[in-house]
């Protein structure tokens, strides 16, 4: 092999080499972010609730208040309600979006939990209509935005497709919104397994791959060191015409 060759396959090697074992450390880094939030959360969840006015400080401050345990009393909205389309243990349904009100006035939507899809309007579920002052205790869920593959929501047919907070809040009260927290609030499963809604719908069960891909870099960049000393070897050994 021309030694030029040589060395532009020595160089085009070196960077294949670089960005494999770049993209094995960042998946090393993701492993380590992805265990401490897990740990994060599950600490989380396990603390005693805290109150309203506790998270939504923590959230005017700049800090996330994602799956904090919290206990709230109000008066539930059961006109605005919204539904939010889910899948559990198989069968499509829906999440209820419901508007809670407390006595100081703040709002907050609970997502109070999943009915199948034969339920999803009030008339098919009159005992799941709470009227008067209640209290409910869930986890602190924030608002996602739309992803690639998520079609998009139909607010005149009631169909959410992500935790839209400020889209459902523009279907549920128009352009005057209330005095509105920066979240929802997941609600606890109730421990009567024949109620609807269904609480405690929360998926705590994060995917860590990232060891799994760190070692899958790691192996391709030593298979392409094999490869290149394999391939220079033979080229070393051909007789130059």
């Amino acid at each position: 092999m021309p030694a030029k060759k040589l060395i532009g396959f020595t160089i085009v090697t070196l960077a294949a080499l670089t960005l494999l074992i770049g993209l094995g450390v960042w998946q090393l880094q993701r492993l380590e972010w992805k265990r401490g939030l897990i740990e994060e959360i599950e600490t989380r969840t396990k603390a005693p609730p805290i109150s309203l006015a506790e998270a939504l400080a923590l959230a005017k401050d700049g800090g996330d208040p994602s799956y904090l345990h919290v206990r709230v009393a109000g008066r539930f909205e059961n006109d605005k309600e919204r539904h939010l389309y889910a899948i559990a243990d198989g069968a499509p349904g829906w999440h209820l979006i419901t508007p809670l009100v407390t006595d100081d006035g703040t709002t907050l939507l609970v997502d109070r939990g999943f009915v199948p899809d034969a339920m999803k309007e009030q008339a098919t579920r009159p005992q799941s209509q709470i009227e008067g002052e209640t209290s409910v205790t869930g986890l602190v869920r924030v608002p996602e935005s739309k992803g690639t593959f998520t079609p998009d929501t139909d607010p005149d047919r009631d169909r959410w497709y992500y935790r839209d907070l400020d889209g459902m809040a523009q279907s549920m009260f128009g352009d005057k919104p209330p005095n509105l927290a920066p979240f929802f609030l997941e609600a606890e499963e109730s421990g009567a397994p024949a109620s609807w809604p269904r609480g405690g719908q929360t998926r705590l069960d994060l995917p860590n791959n990232h060891l799994q891909y760190a070692l899958t870099w790691f192996l391709l960049a030593l298979g392409l060191l094999v490869i290149y000393a394999v391939y220079v070897r033979q080229a070393l050994r051909t007789p130059k015409p």
